[in-house]
């Protein structure tokens, strides 16, 4: 649960980054969201969840 709230956060944080930059338009980050919410309601959703847990731990593996 902790790990799907700072992914999402991570990525609020980027797209709004990206809006203020020009860099993304809103309706080129409405198209990522509905790509969100349907990549969610198919049969590859667990495999993308456990991909994001595997590299969340990985990437907390590391030390500095």
């Amino acid at each position: 649960m902790a790990v799907s709230i700072s992914v999402v956060l991570l990525l609020a944080i980027l797209a709004v980054i990206f809006l203020r930059n020009g860099g993304l338009k809103v309706s080129h980050a409405l198209v990522c969201l509905l790509l969100g919410f349907y990549l969610a309601s198919t049969n590859m959703a667990p495999t993308i969840n456990s991909g994001l847990i595997a590299t969340a731990e990985i990437v907390s593996s590391f030390r500095p």
